[in-house]
């Protein structure tokens, strides 16, 4: 039996134990340009050359070139790709079921809970003013100046309604973030067509559509996957459906709000604030506005999810079982694009080529 052939794109220096766990179960590993040395990584046409003959793909997010159609059709053989993040963004999905291909992935609790406590630290942050009164104090203003008032959160016995927390997305981290606050009694919202009523329900959450949503939350907080459907969800015509004092919260993807927009919003005093995790462009440009909006917003270098025994690790180890799996001929646990299990099973169930 010849070595099953893997091809490790975007690769990782945390992952150099994993490498070591393919080559001993028999597999040839193939290395991409590493995210050491380049956010970015190989183009397409390295990828599709890398990838001739490999029977699975693997690595971490790849912005440079996505993991195409090319990319997967180099390969009459191949059978997975393993994605060590929950986002499958980077791979045509559409493409690798149309051709019989598993898409696999790594939504670890570690981080999509992490996702959901960064999303409620930044709310916070912004809404109770932390930063602001944190740098007056040191910079020797005056003591307890009613400029710096916060939000209170919650409805009160005296009357005080609360805020309105609106939630595009009720998956993993939405429904995580309404379980959390749910003690705190604010209102929370959601849109999401693609939960049932119950699980609305369950966590205590009203449906709306989206524009109600814009028009009526304090606080409007992304977590959807990245999509036709949700690229630039958010563009001019939605924020300007939001309350001039609202505050948006990023933590999904970058491209699903238009950057230019939010910016120009911001600048205009059309919206309150931004809390941004993910930009459309990343790293963000050292010249981009949004670095010169002061405390109207608040932003993060993509790294909501990575926490102490969190990160890439949970999911790189998964990734790597997904992969020894679909070589044994084995359907991994974490299959994103589950409607092509049937047609994988009859094309490689049960044929090991490791």
């Amino acid at each position: 039996m010849s070595a099953a052939k893997v091809l490790i794109f975007a690769p990782v220096d945390e992952a150099r134990d994993t490498h070591a766990k393919l080559q001993e179960a028999g597999c040839e590993l193939r290395l991409g340009k590493a995210s050491w040395d380049t956010p970015h990584g190989n183009n397409e046409g390295e990828l599709a050359q890398m990838a001739t003959g490999c029977d699975a793909l693997m690595g971490t997010s790849i912005r440079n070139a996505p993991i195409s159609r090319k990319v997967m059709e180099s390969s009459a053989g191949l059978r997975v790709i393993a994605k060590y993040t929950i986002g499958v963004d980077d791979v045509d999905v559409e493409s690798a079921t149309e051709l019989g291909i598993l898409v696999c992935h790594g939504p670890t609790e570690s981080n999509w809970g992490g996702v959901a406590e960064g999303t409620i630290t930044a709310m916070l942050t912004m809404l109770k003013r932390t930063r602001e009164r944190d740098r007056h104090l040191k910079e020797g203003g005056v003591w307890r100046d009613q400029k710096l008032q916060g939000t209170y959160l919650g409805a009160r016995a005296d009357g005080y309604a609360g805020i309105t927390l609106g939630l595009i997305g009720l998956g993993r981290i939405g429904s995580r973030i309404a379980t959390l606050l749910r003690p705190w009694k604010m209102r929370i919202i959601a849109a999401d067509p693609y939960v049932p009523d119950a699980k609305f329900d369950e966590h205590g959450v009203t449906r709306v559509d989206l524009p109600t949503l814009l028009r009526e939350s304090d606080v409007v907080s992304l977590h959807v996957v990245l999509t036709r459907e949700t690229r630039h969800m958010i563009d001019a015509a939605q924020l300007a459906l939001m309350k001039p004092t609202a505050i948006l919260i990023n933590t999904s993807r970058g491209p699903c709000v238009r950057e230019a927009a939010l910016t120009e919003a911001l600048i205009r005093g059309q919206i309150g604030g931004a809390a941004l995790d993910v930009f459309e462009e990343e790293p963000l440009a050292r010249d981009s506005s949004l670095r010169n909006l002061g405390d109207q917003v608040l932003l993060s270098p993509h790294m909501v999810s990575s926490n102490v025994g969190s990160g890439l690790g949970p999911g790189i180890r998964w990734a790597t079982e997904s992969v020894l799996h679909a070589l044994r001929g084995e359907v991994p646990d974490n299959v994103y694009n589950k409607e092509v299990i049937p047609r994988w099973e009859r094309r490689f169930g049960g044929k090991r080529v490791i």
